[in-house]
């Protein structure tokens, strides 16, 4: 049977059939231009703006529209302490890192694994968020730590998965094979390391 080509994303009319594919966020924007969409976000709000435009005709997709939030505490500008509670208005702000700053010492950075926690967390205080910050860095420095990878970073995580597997390779092979993957249909959408990948032409 012959391999299915990745199609033209101009030619896709559904938002079924533009997932089983993965694309590169220059051809989302390009694709959302063409249609008149915004390209404003991150490259998985653009395609599911798009997927949304094929399926309902909506320029508008629901995670345009922001969540009302029923806190107005101002996380840039207000004073915080050790019991500030976590607000459903929670933003990482220069104000939350001077704060962490003051209690855990210049060292502090904000990354994707806390970001999510206080993210959702609302209801817990700053010393909640101090301790378990200090925790992840505690687990950081476990010889067999390895970071949290975004759901979305698929490139990553198949080169973290490729070179477990293969640790004679390098990052030559991971690109060549994951060049190969990404160009293959997906039901679910997500390009994941399989042994067999080895086998691809």
């Amino acid at each position: 049977m012959a391999q299915e080509k990745r199609p033209d994303i101009k030619t896709l009319t559904s938002g079924a059939g533009l997932k089983r594919w993965y694309w590169l966020k220059t051809e989302l924007l390009a694709e959302a231009r063409r249609l008149g969409l915004k390209t404003t976000g991150q490259k998985f709000a653009i395609l599911d703006r798009i997927a949304h435009f094929h399926d309902t005709g909506s320029k508008v997709a629901p995670t345009d529209v922001a969540p009302k939030t029923s806190s107005k505490f101002d996380w840039h500008c207000a004073e915080l302490t050790p019991d500030t509670t976590l607000t459903d208005s929670y933003k990482n702000t220069q104000n939350v890192r001077r704060f962490f700053k003051s209690q855990v010492g210049d060292t502090f950075k904000f990354n994707i694994e806390f970001m999510a926690w206080m993210k959702n967390n609302t209801g817990t205080t700053l010393a909640d968020a101090v301790a378990e910050y200090m925790a992840m860095k505690l687990r950081e420095a476990d010889p067999e730590y390895e970071s949290v990878i975004a759901h979305h970073n698929q490139f990553n995580q198949y080169t973290r998965d490729f070179l477990g597997d293969n640790p004679r390779m390098g990052m030559s092979d991971v690109r060549h094979f994951w060049a190969l993957k990404r160009a293959l249909p997906s039901d679910d959408g997500r390009h994941v390391y399989e042994r067999s990948d080895l086998d691809l032409t």
